[in-house]
């Protein structure tokens, strides 16, 4: 949200993380040996994401095999998002190559001895899993709820989005969807409400008070088709803001013939420990400067304000347009 819009504290966007956000472009790309809408994630061969921007790339990532290949503009995104991380050079030596990640080079490792140490994590006392030797079942919806879903979905749709077609070129359909938004949104939670007890723990639906203050604006979702097959969908985001002098704001989803994810070369591989290590690292130098200050300053302090006797002296402590995304598949 920006300033014009009065948002509420917490959620303000600095104006570089928006200007960032208004100009990225998301490419995803998945190979699988089975066509994608059949298949499960036991049939991914690869998988990858990068973010870009005009100012070059951001963050991406590869799954390949059994291992997980990332890099990031670690110095670009703090400073964006107003996040302070300490460069490769302050960071101890037991941060091993977890220097590579902060210095924006390739890093890789064990995918499944992530899921592992992250599911250990979990379990861990205070760590919110379901317990230790209980893994956390995935959040999944049967058959006949999705059926039900996808039922009311189609009530709404019908009755709340107006529909036109206009026939191009090379086989080329457009058909734009407009819908008044609070209304659609508000129908269509309202409709899978009674379904809530279907729907896997956790999942909490709005109500329509919590909707009421929804813009309830036009907006038009623009749909391409060639050959009979969804190539790019376009969505103006812009009416949706109460307070902007962006005329457009637009969303777009390409969908394009893939490519096959492969390992970049000269990645450092990192172990479990140096990861968990290297976060700790990352944010402890506000921390032992904070520890400290309040050691050497504050002890005294309370030392001198308490006194011997029962009420003699006081304490001296006072006890922060995604303007396009391609998915590539």
């Amino acid at each position: 949200m920006d300033a014009a819009s009065d948002p509420e504290p917490g959620e303000e966007i600095p104006d570089e993380a928006a200007e960032l956000i208004s100009g990225a472009r998301i490419s995803v790309t998945v190979e699988s040996r089975k066509p994608l809408g059949e298949s499960g994630e036991e049939d991914l061969v690869g998988t990858a994401m990068k973010v870009s921007t005009q100012d070059g790339d951001l963050f991406e990532y590869r799954v390949v095999g059994d291992h997980t290949y990332l890099r990031a503009d670690v110095r670009r995104i703090s400073t964006t998002m107003s996040v302070p991380m300490p460069s490769a050079d302050e960071l101890p030596p037991e941060a091993g190559a977890f220097k590579k990640a902060l210095e924006g080079e390739w890093v890789m490792f064990d995918t499944e001895e992530m899921e592992k140490a992250a599911q250990e994590s979990a379990e861990a006392p205070g760590g919110g899993g379901a317990g230790a030797g209980e893994p956390s079942p995935a959040p999944t919806l049967d058959a006949g709820t999705q059926k039900k879903l996808l039922r009311a979905l189609r009530e709404v749709v019908a009755r709340d989005v107006d529909f036109a077609t206009a026939g191009g070129e090379d086989g080329t359909e457009r058909i734009s969807a407009t819908a008044p938004f609070r209304t659609l949104l508000t129908d269509l939670f309202a409709q899978i409400r009674p379904l809530s007890r279907e729907l896997p723990p956790g999942v909490e639906l709005p109500s329509d008070s919590d909707l009421k203050d929804a813009p309830d604006s036009k907006v038009t979702a623009d749909f391409t088709l060639r050959n009979g097959e969804l190539k790019e969908v376009y969505v103006d985001l812009a009416p949706l803001a109460e307070d902007t002098k962006v005329e457009k704001f637009g969303l777009v989803l390409k969908l394009n013939a893939g490519v096959t994810p492969v390992a970049p070369a000269g990645a450092t591989e990192l172990n479990v420990d140096e990861i968990m290590g290297g976060f700790a690292d990352a944010m402890m130098p506000a921390d032992e400067e904070f520890d400290e200050q309040f050691d050497e300053e504050s002890e005294g302090e309370f030392a001198e304000g308490l006194g011997d006797e029962p009420g003699e002296g006081e304490p001296g402590i006072d006890v922060e347009g995604l303007d396009a995304v391609e998915q590539e598949s």
